[in-house]
């Protein structure tokens, strides 16, 4: 019997992605959020209003809908995540929220399938753990951004930046603009 609580198209979330959504739904929600402002961080990587904006690894939304609200009217949210029970949830907050420019979408960040050229930004806060092949993620990337479009990156701890920074490089594609407090900022 297939369990459609939390069914996104054609796609089930599965027990296991349920159960982990439901660990990091609670953790940003509840704890996350008495330390971190989201709309600070958005904003020192360099969210503006009327941008096109990749959010990779949307969780339960803790950036997604700040991210909506910074880039206004005009501008656009894509939210991504692998977690089809977290792409659920994040649509129905959407849905609760009134907000229109703000698309969820259920997949892979090494293949987004937006066009190319297309973002002003993206941002990955807390998720470059979490990819196999990190190489793969930024060359998709650098696909999906404009021309001096910016890669935002969160690290999740400051031993782990140095490594980041030689992995965004690693490929050539990425400059190094600026850092502020625990994001790295790269421009195409």
């Amino acid at each position: 019997m297939i369990d459609t609580t939390a069914m996104v198209g054609c796609t089930a979330a599965s027990r296991y992605d349920r159960l982990h959504f439901g660990i990091i739904r609670f953790v940003h929600e509840t704890l996350y959020g008495a330390f971190v402002n989201p709309y600070d961080l958005l904003i020192r990587a360099g969210l503006k209003c009327g941008q096109q904006v990749l959010e990779v690894g949307c969780g339960p939304g803790f950036f997604t809908i700040p991210a909506a609200k910074i880039v206004g009217e005009t501008g656009h949210v894509y939210a991504l995540d692998i977690n089809a029970a977290a792409v659920e949830h994040v649509r129905r907050k959407i849905e609760r929220g009134g907000l229109a420019n703000v698309e969820v979408r259920l997949g892979d960040a090494g293949e987004t399938t937006l066009a190319s050229d297309s973002v002003d930004a993206t941002f990955l806060f807390g998720v470059m753990h979490s990819f196999k092949d990190v190489s793969k993620v930024l060359r998709e990337m650098h696909r999906i951004l404009k021309t001096k479009g910016t890669l935002s990156i969160q690290s999740g701890l400051p031993e782990n930046e140095n490594e980041l920074i030689r992995a965004v490089y690693a490929d050539g594609l990425f400059n190094f603009r600026q850092k502020t407090k625990r994001i790295s900022i790269f421009e195409k």
